[in-house]
């Protein structure tokens, strides 16, 4: 049965276009991005290979790939430029890589809000001690069929409790990052039930199994805050050039004027 799925990750490989091909709607600022990123940071990628884009069509979402950043990793560099990510990916299994691999896609970031500085090097600890391990082809196709929008599948969700090969040598990208918030017990979408008691009701949570995760899921999780490296840098709409006004227009009124967190009285809503 393994040997069927390496056939079928084989096949997939062959369908899969190199990182290169994928263009952001908007090009990245790369300084922006490396300066904005943090360790514990989840960096999700849409990528443009017809797997990623079957990836995205089955999770109903923009990405089709999650990578952890780490930071600079001592000993690990391409072309004198350190690895700074950890990955599943399907060519290689779990890998380090370097953050100049996704500039020419298109990224979110998603951060762990309140996780602690010692947490935060658990979660990266365990992301890097994964390194060598292969990928889990039969978790892919397990994933699609129980994300896929069919009757069948909607039957499933409800009994299923892991999915993939069970074999603790192989992982996919985003049951790697589940995995490692796990380990710190940091949520990401937990299954919350409610119990009543005489006295008051409260919440439990209860941890999915990693192999359930999507890379869409740390983008919906309420636990994630997207960051957006533009706006965390500051962002003035005054300075933008439009092509159908003169720039000497734009340059007027270079400061935007200040607004306070609270919503005033005639603000808009």
């Amino acid at each position: 049965m393994g040997r069927m799925f390496d056939n079928v990750g084989r096949l997939i490989v062959r369908l899969q276009k190199p990182a290169d091909n994928c263009e952001p709607f908007t090009p990245n600022d790369s300084k922006a991005l490396r300066d904005t990123l943090r360790p514990g940071d989840v960096l999700l990628v849409a990528g443009k290979g017809r797997i990623s884009g079957s990836i995205k069509y089955i999770t109903q979402s923009t990405w089709s790939h999650s990578a952890l950043y780490v930071g600079p990793m001592a000993g690990a560099t391409t072309d004198s430029e350190p690895h700074a990510l950890i990955e599943a990916n399907i060519n290689e299994g779990v890998v380090s890589a370097p953050l100049s691999k996704y500039l020419h896609c298109q990224t979110r970031i998603c951060r762990p809000v309140g996780l602690s500085d010692a947490d935060c090097e658990t979660v990266c600890r365990y992301a890097c001690e994964r390194i060598g391990l292969s990928y889990d082809f039969k978790n892919v196709v397990d994933l699609m069929c129980y994300l896929f929008p069919w009757p069948l599948a909607h039957r499933r969700r409800h009994r299923t409790i892991a999915l993939g090969s069970r074999d603790a040598s192989r992982i996919i990208c985003s049951s790697l990052i589940a995995q490692a918030f796990d380990a710190v017990r940091y949520p990401i979408l937990p299954k919350i039930t409610r119990v009543d008691s005489q006295t008051a009701r409260c919440e439990v949570a209860e941890i999915r199994h990693p192999s359930l995760y999507a890379s869409r899921d740390f983008d919906i999780s309420p636990y994630f805050m997207v960051v957006k490296p533009n706006l965390a840098r500051g962002f003035n709409y005054k300075d933008m050039h439009w092509a159908d006004v003169p720039q000497d227009h734009t340059t007027q009124a270079k400061h935007a004027p200040k607004v306070d967190g609270a919503i005033g009285e005639g603000a808009y809503v």
